[in-house]
């Protein structure tokens, strides 16, 4: 049997009303020796219904979910509320201090923690408290990513091909309903220990996004994270209002030939921005030597044929840095 998970609220999710707290994670370290980690957390319910839980900086360095949701936190009408709304807008709470996509304790990276373990490190730990605890309160969650310091995409929310194609048509349908610039059909090239995997593998609803990058946010990308996050909630049910819908072009990812990793150190050059069509085959990224002059840059192919939806961010790139991700549009 699983030991108790060490973490406590200082509200309860069962009452009506608006509550503002934390989940109180208990952390002995040099600078307190019985201190705590303190994650703040908002529970907006008002009666029967179904529960939303809506997170962000699941990793520390990504903007658009912190900000919107904690606006959001104190912007929602009670009265307009059926059922429940949990808002984390801070999930790594660590990470999110330190503005890094792991945490500086233990290096967890949050969505490759799940299940979680009570007993195991502080990323751990949470990861356990969200699976056991949060996860079945919940009927949908919303989690709200971006590209972070390295990556940069194509405001889009997201589904993921499931076995269970109702919970499939009904995640799909969310996605819609968030009506960001981009619907994407998205794959994980390593999806175990995903929060993501922890959500739809409990049955729930879940829609994630990636909103930007480049370690910071926009006008642009919170507006569409907050209309998003409302839409959903409209949509669902839990919140009253009108959708506020746009065009949103939908885009598909079937196999890793939508991924171009890099093999090279040096100088990144992208040929391609955010948005443009190419064609497989087509040169896409070079990287150049940055120890000599005089030497031809290597350059990187499309295996694929589609929009360019995600790009390396810094202006230097690793082997084995992501560098560009291609994905074709289903309609446009």
């Amino acid at each position: 049997m699983l030991a108790k998970n060490p973490i406590s609220s200082t509200i309860d999710f069962a009452a009506d009303g608006v509550h503002h707290g934390y989940l109180k994670l208990p952390y002995s370290c040099d600078s307190s020796a019985w201190g705590a980690i303190m994650i703040p957390v908002t529970v907006i319910k008002n009666g029967n219904g179904r529960t939303a839980l809506l997170t962000g900086a699941n990793h520390g360095d990504e903007y658009e979910g912190p900000v919107a949701l904690s606006k959001l936190t104190s912007t929602i009408n009670v009265a307009d509320v059926h059922g429940r709304i949990i808002i984390v807008p801070f999930m790594n709470t660590p990470a999110f201090m330190a503005g890094t996509r792991t945490s500086p304790i233990d290096h967890g990276n949050m969505n490759r923690s799940f299940p979680g373990a009570p007993d195991g490190t502080v990323t751990q730990k949470i990861a356990d408290y969200f699976q056991r605890t949060l996860l079945p309160l919940s009927d949908i969650v919303v989690d709200i990513h971006s590209g972070g310091k390295t990556l940069d995409f194509l405001p889009f929310a997201a589904s993921h091909i499931l076995q269970n194609k109702v919970l499939q048509q009904e995640t799909e349908q969310l996605v819609a309903a968030f009506s960001a610039p981009y619907s994407v059909q998205m794959l994980e090239l390593d999806s175990v220990g995903m929060f993501d995997t922890a959500v739809e593998a409990a049955g729930k609803l879940f829609v994630t996004t990636e909103l930007g990058g480049g370690g910071s946010s926009s006008a642009k990308s919170i507006a569409i994270a907050e209309r998003g996050v409302t839409n959903v909630l409209i949509r669902a049910g839990i919140l009253d209002g009108e959708l506020q819908l746009s065009t949103s072009i939908c885009l598909t990812q079937q196999n890793s030939d939508c991924f171009i990793t890099c093999e090279h150190d040096g100088l990144f050059e992208i040929c391609y921005d955010l948005g443009a069509m190419v064609n497989k085959g087509d040169i896409v990224a070079r990287v150049h030597d940055m120890k000599r002059t005089g030497v031809k840059p290597t350059e990187y192919a499309a295996k694929c044929s589609g929009i360019v939806t995600a790009r390396h961010f810094p202006g230097v790139i690793h082997s084995g840095d992501n560098m560009l991700v291609i994905s074709e549009v289903v309609n446009a």
